[in-house]
């Protein structure tokens, strides 16, 4: 059963990459990327937990190639592993050239969230 739930909670965004979104180096903003991962890493705990979730910790992030205008970026979201207070999501995102076939890693980091409660006090997964 786990298995298929922590499946069913993987999340895929896909974001075209537009000359507004570029830094002096002609590549996406490194706080770009990180914004939308620890999105995409939220919403993959939520669909998860269906509980509120809060990023408590961001490790292990690697730029390992620059994300230029004119490429399409897919962000995937996966559960990597589950405890009592925490669940930790590794977020990668992949780089597609618009009109080619080449594909490749850019971006990945492992994500901790944990659950909290309406005073925002991390409490025990379901």
């Amino acid at each position: 059963m786990c298995e298929i739930k922590i499946k069913n909670a993987e999340t895929r965004q896909f974001k075209a990459i537009f000359p507004n979104t570029l830094n002096a180096n002609d590549s996406l903003f490194g706080g770009t990327a990180m914004q939308w991962m620890d999105e995409v890493a939220y919403i993959t705990a939520t669909r998860f937990t269906k509980m509120k979730m809060v990023t408590l910790s961001v490790e292990k992030t690697q730029f390992l190639a620059a994300i230029k205008a004119g490429t399409i970026v897919e962000i995937i979201g996966k559960i990597v592993n589950v405890g009592k207070l925490k669940i930790e999501v590794l977020v990668e995102i992949f780089v597609e050239e618009m009109y080619t076939e080449n594909r490749k890693k850019a971006v990945e980091s492992l994500f901790t969230l944990v659950s909290v409660n309406e005073n925002h006090k991390p409490v025990r997964m379901k």
